[in-house]
């Protein structure tokens, strides 16, 4: 059986999305002071807390789906509606709330894209 192969653009976003995530985590949970100082309507400890959780979530969905792991492309997907709907209920606008869906959008997309006509979203176990 021959190795799991993915496109090289996968590969670079998904270690995009490992650096991204890694650094959102890592604002959300110790440098909060900077957000709070720069947000007009800052978020709350707790809010920063569970923000900061879903970065280290996505952090991990991240490494799993280079790791071919598709139930790590539905993780992302249920932190990116939990955002949106924490985004919603923190009244921040449904426009910019929707683009964090975008987001599993684009993963989608970039998993659809072929090396030696198989995707990587076919080669994800």
């Amino acid at each position: 059986m021959e190795p799991k192969q993915r496109h090289g653009c996968v590969t670079a976003w998904l270690i995009l999305m490992i650096i991204v995530n890694s650094f959102t985590a890592i604002i959300y949970l110790f440098a909060s002071d900077f957000i709070i100082e720069n947000t007009p309507t800052p978020p709350s400890e707790n809010m920063m807390l569970i923000l900061g959780t879903i970065g280290i979530g996505n952090l991990t969905f991240s490494v799993y789906l280079l790791k071919w792991k598709k139930w790590a492309f539905w993780g992302f997907a249920g932190t990116s509606i939990l955002t949106f709907t924490l985004n919603i209920s923190n009244g921040l606008g449904v426009g910019s709330s929707a683009l964090g869906l975008l987001g599993v959008v684009i993963i989608y997309a970039i998993l659809q894209i072929k090396k030696e006509n198989t995707t990587a979203w076919s080669n994800l176990e």
